[in-house]
């Protein structure tokens, strides 16, 4: 059993959190009692209470037959207050819309949370238009512009062994081939995601630096068949002149608790 600064897991407290975690995971993908019992290794007598005890709570959800699972609208409203009461995301939403003005592209903020990628704020381009926002989604780092602008703020002893999971045939896999792009990163001052994370779209990312190491960084994604050389120089310069805005608006430590 795990503990934390000398204090002892609290078992139910994990399983609930895997839980929900598991069903948040499957997305449109709803789960039968088995499958989560069987994921989670619980006896099915235990995960069919603890499922009723989140029903009553509107944590999870189930059909009209009670035998299909998903996470429920508490879950959003969690989420949206995580969002709400962070100073940093509110700081640089203005910026989003600035550099979604200027640019008529799409722009992420995100958030390093492991070795993946958060969405927390996300300004669409109406020339492409996604069906499903980012916005609460997790993106494996290295797959992205966000995540490897963040990774090249950190050593590269610190990346996973790998192999990693590919998105794209362009997805770094290997350690060595996204250390070595990291290295380019550090040097440009800027990650580029070519087709890297979804096909057709290319990406570059803008770690933010009011913390050290940075753990949010902002990107601007635009499809291959718009990115010209002058396009790709309009793209950088604009979203420099956004990073400098927000590192000169946002000083180091933000204003907010340092949570941990």
């Amino acid at each position: 059993m795990s503990e934390s600064g000398g204090v002892r897991e609290v078992k139910s407290a994990a399983r609930t959190v895997e839980l929900l975690e598991l069903l948040a995971a499957r997305g449109d993908r709803p789960a039968r009692l088995q499958e989560l019992a069987d994921a989670l290794q619980v006896p099915r007598s235990s995960m069919y209470a603890l499922l009723q005890t989140l029903i009553s709570r509107g944590w999870v959800r189930t059909d009209v037959t009670g035998s299909l699972y998903g996470i429920g609208i508490h879950a959003l409203l969690t989420g949206t207050s995580y969002l709400d009461s962070d100073p940093r995301v509110r700081a640089v939403r203005p910026y989003l819309d600035e550099a979604s003005d200027a640019l008529g592209e799409t722009i992420h903020m995100g958030r390093l949370d492991g070795y993946d990628v958060a969405y927390l704020a996300t300004r669409e381009s109406h020339e492409y238009l996604r069906t499903i926002s980012r916005v609460g989604r997790r993106l494996p780092a290295h797959m992205g512009a966000l995540g490897k602008a963040l990774l090249a703020e950190r050593a590269d002893e610190d990346l996973p062994e790998g192999p990693y999971e590919a998105a794209t045939p362009n997805t770094h896999t290997s350690r060595e081939s996204l250390a070595a792009d990291l290295a380019r990163v550090r040097r440009r001052g800027y990650s580029v995601d070519r087709e890297e994370g979804v096909p057709g779209i290319v990406g570059f990312g803008f770690a933010l630096r009011y913390d050290a190491p940075a753990q949010d960084a902002i990107s601007c994604s635009v499809p291959v068949a718009r990115l010209t050389p002058e396009r790709e120089e309009r793209i950088v310069a604009v979203m420099r002149e956004i990073r400098t805005k927000v590192e000169s608006t946002v000083p180091a430590g933000g204003g907010a608790i340092h949570w941990r």
